[in-house]
């Protein structure tokens, strides 16, 4: 097959959905299909272009069989709503004419967010009479306006219609957790367009290794300490300052250290709640190059997920897999009723408290602290079930099933019409 992945992140950018969808159209590259990618010049998490890609409006390279397509972007390190929409506005644009240069595609897998790409990938898959599979990462608005991230009507009138749009565009809707399939069900999407693949991680790459000679612990002074670790985005939906919070609680227990790793200027943020708490047992450190990553989880003793408890249901961090391969026991700090939680119980790779409770986090990992065989178990138990539900592999066959599926079912074209309700509040 010829399959085009329309993704606004990609290789080199290392955390996210970039590590996914290249390890995605890699290993379809390897199963002897054709993959190009329309993506943008890489910048994140700095929200800046990187060294090498500044000033250029259109790139175009192969990395280990797929076709890389880049296009200019608008990207400002403190977007505020302005920015934001020249952000997706610009990649609309320059990423649909950089689409158009290559060999005509048999499936276009697009993913979401940013919701407005769905326009230039609709208009890709008219063009061509070619099925889209849409990628569903976030359910759009709805996550942006609970956090309070987007507040303006007629902002959010304008990316319901959108999302509305990427719905009845689309042949068929992956989500990556069965809390999406319920959340667009009762938005009208018929059963018959969903299938649910999880986000996976490469359990050959992200594994259980030794906590002794490790060089993350020495470089960090880490050696012969209980570490807690906290490692990825740190944003509006995450709150960090429960896990400082915790921290400051478990100052008398010397053996305990804390370790978050994050873009700089959220770590900046951080280190001004970490002198008002007058903690010490805080490391606040930057991202680490990918291939330090397995090391760096090995590291820890306790894997931190953390969300606000104002977090969207549906919301399944990236990280759950990635903690659960390392085998190191999972902490998570989040809403009982989300993806979540339910992923960390059915794993019984960790434990789940209550979200912004910084006593409730403290307690449990002063537990896991003074029982270590249960850390031990709990960490063997969630690689268990990395291998078993999340393996790279196990996803990869199910893509490729779903391309073929999609390519044998006839589809009429969809309704390309976009309309904004205007008595939507």
């Amino acid at each position: 097959m010829r399959v085009l992945i329309y993704s606004y992140n990609y290789h080199p950018e290392p955390i996210g959905i970039a590590p996914l969808m290249t390890e995605l159209a890699e290993g379809l590259v390897i199963r002897g299909h054709q993959v190009r990618v329309i993506t943008g010049m890489p910048n994140y998490p700095q929200r800046q272009i990187y060294e090498g890609y500044r000033g250029k409006l259109y790139t175009t390279e192969e990395r280990n069989g797929v076709v890389i397509q880049r296009s200019y972007m608008w990207v400002k390190p403190k977007p505020n709503l302005l920015d934001r929409l020249l952000l997706d506005s610009s990649f609309v644009l320059t990423s649909f004419l950089q689409a158009l240069r290559g060999w005509r595609p048999d499936v276009i897998l697009l993913t979401v967010p940013p919701l407005p790409v769905c326009v230039p990938a609709a208009l890709l898959s008219w063009l061509h009479n070619c099925p889209i599979v849409l990628n569903v990462q976030d359910i759009l608005p709805e996550a942006a306006v609970q956090v309070g991230l987007l507040k303006n009507k007629t902002m959010i009138r304008v990316f319901e219609a959108l999302e509305k749009f990427a719905y009845r565009t689309a042949h068929t809707i992956s989500v990556i957790a069965d809390g999406f399939v319920e959340n667009l069900e009762n938005k009208g999407v018929p059963s018959s367009k969903l299938t649910c693949i999880p986000n996976w991680v490469d359990t050959s790459f992200i594994r259980p290794l030794p906590k002794n000679n490790n060089a993350f612990r020495r470089e960090h002074r880490l050696d012969g300490k209980f570490v807690v670790l906290y490692a990825g985005n740190i944003a509006l939906t995450q709150g960090l300052e429960t896990v400082i919070d915790a921290a400051a609680q478990l100052r008398h227990v010397s053996d305990i250290a804390f370790a978050i790793v994050g873009e700089p200027k959220a770590i900046e943020q951080l280190k001004q709640h970490c002198e008002l708490q007058g903690v010490d047992n805080v490391k606040l450190l930057p991202f680490q190059p990918r291939e330090k990553l397995p090391e760096m989880l090995a590291a820890a003793d306790v894997g931190l997920i953390v969300q606000k408890r104002n977090v969207v249901s549906f919301n399944m961090p990236s990280k759950t897999q990635v903690l659960l391969a390392s085998g190191r026991a999972i902490v998570a700090s989040v809403p009982h009723t989300g993806s979540a939680a339910s992923a960390i119980e059915k794993s019984r790779g960790g434990v789940v408290v209550e979200p912004e409770n910084p006593e409730a986090l403290a307690e449990q990992i002063l537990a896991l602290y003074h029982d270590p065989e249960l850390a031990a178990r709990l960490g063997r138990q969630g690689r268990q079930y990395a291998i078993e539900r999340y393996s790279f592999e196990q996803a990869l066959t199910q893509y490729e099933a779903l391309f073929e599926q999609v390519l044998k079912v006839p589809f009429p074209k969809a309704n390309y019409r976009l309309s904004v309700d205007k008595s939507s509040s």
